[in-house]
């Protein structure tokens, strides 16, 4: 792709694209409550191929009344089903089933996927569905190893106490719709490894693969209203779970705006409690001693992963002066060498955006950003014919101030700025933590000292150093507008349950 001159993307294979719809129109497209698909009343939800725009669904849609039952449901199934009874090693069981039954359908629910968020099936096979599946597997684990605390006391105490863990209670689960399946059964498998029962609204710009979910957790046999769930408009269906006075806890993955809306809800409703995991702007600080090649490789991967649409991208580029130019080169040329094209096509290594109105916000934010003098090393726009595709953007001269800067964009676009190589790393840290959010942060170099100090001066729920990678079930968060709390492993599972504290007189 050259700089300024938009091209058309490659469309999708026809034999995959069949495939995909037939895999779709398998799909329940009502409401899951209480272990029955029922309609809704409210007009349904149109779902759209991200990359043709073309409709691909039709899905009910949830209103405050469904929600209700819904809720009621899984309140119910929490006070008088057998969920609450069973020990941890038989909900492990039930959740590691699920987790089978996903990766038995691994290759249908890349199909969905793909058609209804337009990411690349490759990358969803590579990735979200197997993620997903370890996710699952991961918190299933979890089940039956949830333990409170003994304390020591002294010789002839005249009492024994203990705390204990319990079920927070019915758990609503908000996901977005750029990692559906991966948010829905990480989430989802999480909640029910703690002994809560769930709600599910999945994001309704890309619905499909957890109703395709709900079709298996039929098929698994959890206890009618462990699992429910509810598509519908955030406004309407996300707002009456957020306020719903019998929803004791909301995990949600999405943007800030709808975190700090769940806060004033809990506050004003139930103090229900609350994971929330939020924007990012993710700092890259990029020395002259790395391995620049595979940091260049390593930054363009991110830009262009789900088109952009990744919260913990790295999309503020800091280089050592004297590889600047260079290094900035290198990730222009990554860039302009990945193929654009529908989630279905042959060879398409990054889709279109989820909407004409994403894309749109893109546009607006790296005009201005152009307008008030940043200037494109690489200049992708919106590209010509069907779909929302937008190619990669590299700004230099871009800082605080201008929306593409200071935002998460959710789109193909890196802000790059070179650094003195004698900025001490105090200052360098600083303008790297000069941001609202602090999800994730990237550090390329060798010197060992260097990756230690700047480990703890960056304000990030999540370093990476020189690519990362690693056990996936440490806890995953973000400061700052980056959300509260933490999901994965131990913490992940701790945040659906409250503590008891038990004193007893001898």
């Amino acid at each position: 792709m050259s700089a300024g001159e938009p091209t058309a993307a490659l469309p999708h294979d026809a034999a995959m694209l069949q495939r995909a719809r037939d895999a779709v129109a398998e799909i329940p497209t009502g409401l899951l409550i209480d272990g029955g698909w029922r309609p809704a009343e409210r007009p349904a939800i149109a779902v759209d191929d991200p990359a043709t725009g073309q409709r691909i669904a039709e899905v009910a849609a949830a209103g405050a009344a469904e929600v209700d039952l819904a809720v009621a449901a899984a309140a119910r199934a929490m006070r008088e089903g057998p969920w609450p009874r069973m020990g941890g090693t038989e909900r492990g069981r039930l959740i590691a089933r699920l987790a089978d039954l996903v990766e038995r359908d691994a290759e249908r629910m890349a199909l969905i996927e793909s058609l209804d968020t337009g990411g690349p099936v490759g990358v969803l096979r590579a990735f979200d569905v197997p993620m997903a599946i370890a996710a699952a597997r991961e918190n299933a684990s979890w089940a039956n190893k949830i333990t409170g605390e003994v304390p020591m006391v002294e010789a002839g105490a005249g009492a024994f106490a203990f705390a204990t863990r319990e079920p927070v209670g019915v758990a609503a689960i908000i996901t977005p719709w750029n990692a559906p399946l991966l948010m829905a059964l990480k989430k989802t498998a999480a909640a029910l490894a703690a002994g809560c029962t769930v709600v599910l609204k999945p994001a309704e710009l890309a619905p499909l693969s957890a109703l395709w979910l709900g079709r298996l957790v039929e098929e698994v046999g959890f206890p009618p209203g462990t699992v429910n769930i509810v598509v519908g408009e955030g406004a309407v269906a996300g707002q009456a779970l957020i306020d719903h006075p019998g929803v004791r806890m909301v995990s949600f993955t999405g943007s800030t705006a709808v975190g700090r809306g769940i806060v004033a809800a809990s506050a004003r409703s139930n103090l229900k409690r609350f994971v929330l995991e939020l924007g990012g702007k993710s700092p890259v600080l990029v020395f002259a001693d790395a391995d620049l090649d595979k940091a260049a490789a390593s930054v363009a991967r991110e830009i262009v992963f789900k088109s952009g649409q990744y919260c913990g991208a790295g999309t503020r580029l800091f280089v050592e002066a004297p590889v600047f130019e260079d290094f900035v080169r290198a990730v222009a040329g990554q860039l302009a060498g990945f193929r654009i094209g529908a989630g279905l096509g042959a060879g398409a290594e990054f889709g279109a955006l989820i909407s004409d109105r994403q894309r749109a916000r893109v546009v607006r934010l790296v005009e201005e950003a152009v307008a008030a003098g940043a200037e494109p090393a690489l200049a992708g726009g919106a590209l010509f014919g069907p779909g929302y595709f937008h190619g990669p953007v590299v700004l230099t001269g871009a800082g605080r101030g201008m929306g593409v800067f200071d935002m998460e964009v959710f789109g193909p676009v890196l802000c790059a700025r070179p650094f003195d190589p004698a900025t001490p790393l105090q200052a360098l840290a600083a303008e790297a933590n000069d941001t609202d959010y602090g999800l994730s942060a990237k550090i390329w170099t060798r010197d060992a000292s260097r990756i230690l100090r700047l480990a703890r001066l960056v304000e990030a729920g999540n370093v990476l150093v020189n690519g990362g990678g690693g056990e996936k079930a440490l806890p995953f968060g973000g400061f700052k507008l980056s959300g509260f709390g933490r999901e994965n492993g131990r913490e992940g599972i701790n945040a659906f349950t409250e503590i008891k504290t038990v004193r007893i007189g001898l």
